[in-house]
């Protein structure tokens, strides 16, 4: 693991960049945001390409409207009107997508915060440890927030991403990670040539907000059956806008098989195939679903690595999680957390050509 400065933000504090090689894997990651920034990964002819959207630049991140390789809390996804009850009381959160919604924590979310670093080598691993304290009443969310999040690179060709936080006060928690893969290279193009096959039976229905409505449906006979791989681009065009001003594509979230509350398990979510550069990326998590998310909302404005610009369905994302909206939906998994419980979340990106 090496460091290097990556500038500094408006109020003072130095950034920092940090790389990790393990096999053959090589990533950097700031603690700005606790954003993955890129991912080096071969081809089958041995070629690297960085398959991670982002940012050259810290101002690039600090200017970020897509949630680019971000670290998205305290609660990822969406929250209906902003508002949830906690122990007979109401918490009003700003609608910062549009007016009727709270999405990925609010405007200065996590990704937007200078996180503590810490980067550890061992035998079998290597990474960085990334902590910060989420106050009282930040973007409306109740309780003090301890919150870490791990980034390793294993021998075996693996980012690992783990997630960890405590309260001191009931609160509510669903930690994700954003970052959009395009296994071509993150300036190759749109994602539709890419085979993805997601190990889901059912997928949460959404209104016009992109809120689960709280049904679940079955993904057999849709567009969005990819319970055998198939090209992001085979039923695309079949999705319907599900409002005013909402791009079609893909952006809900797929329940994962197997899932046990009582007993959460590494379960299989997710695998992409590239066929051109033979590379697949497998994905597995303890989390009950998998927000797939085909970059519908990207036009070009994000002016990413190399002066790339990003346009619709540049990258995708898998976005292991609790189901959105939990907090107005008794019949979807908790995402409360009280004192003394720990929030744990790991998601495990395994990497090979074929």
């Amino acid at each position: 693991v090496t460091s290097q400065s990556y500038g500094t933000m408006p109020d003072g504090p130095s950034v920092t960049l940090f790389t990790v090689s393990r096999g053959n894997l090589t990533a950097t990651i700031t603690d700005y945001g606790a954003h993955l920034v890129s991912l080096l990964v071969p081809d089958r002819e041995g070629d690297t390409a960085d398959i991670a959207l982002g940012y050259d630049t810290l101002e690039g991140w600090m200017g970020d409207d897509a949630s680019l390789g971000a670290t998205v809390g305290r609660v990822g996804n969406r929250i209906t009107a902003g508002r949830f009850e906690l122990e007979g009381k109401t918490y009003q959160l700003e609608c910062n997508e549009g007016d009727t919604v709270h999405i990925h924590g609010g405007a200065k979310g996590f990704n937007r915060k200078l996180w503590q670093a810490k980067p550890f080598d061992r035998d079998d691993a290597s990474g960085v440890v990334l902590t910060v304290t989420s106050p009282d009443g930040d973007e409306g969310y109740p309780g003090t927030l301890q919150v870490e999040v791990t980034y390793t690179l294993t021998d075996a060709n693996e980012l690992v991403i783990d997630f960890k936080a405590t309260t001191d006060q009931t609160t509510i928690v669903n930690l994700i990670n954003h970052s959009y893969w395009n296994l071509g290279g993150h300036d190759s193009g749109d994602v539709l040539d890419h085979q993805v096959q997601l190990f889901a039976d059912h997928l949460l229905p959404l209104n016009e907000d992109l809120v689960p409505t709280g049904e679940l449906a079955p993904v057999a006979g849709t567009p969005f059956d990819f319970r055998t791989a198939k090209p992001v681009g085979c039923d695309i065009d079949q999705t319907t806008p599900p409002g005013p001003g909402k791009p079609n594509g893909f952006d809900g979230n797929w329940c994962i098989n197997g899932y046990d509350p009582a007993n959460p398990q590494q379960l299989e979510a997710a695998e992409v195939y590239h066929p051109a550069s033979g590379r697949v990326l497998h994905l597995t998590t303890d989390q009950p679903g998998v927000q797939f998310y085909t970059g519908n909302f990207l036009d070009g404005h994000n002016i990413g690595k190399g002066g790339f610009a990003y346009q619709q369905r540049a990258g995708l994302c898998l976005e292991t999680q609790k189901y959105p909206d939990a907090p107005n939906q008794p019949g979807f998994p908790s995402i409360t957390l009280k004192p003394g419980e720990t929030y744990t979340h790991r998601m495990v990106h395994t990497f090979s050509v074929r």
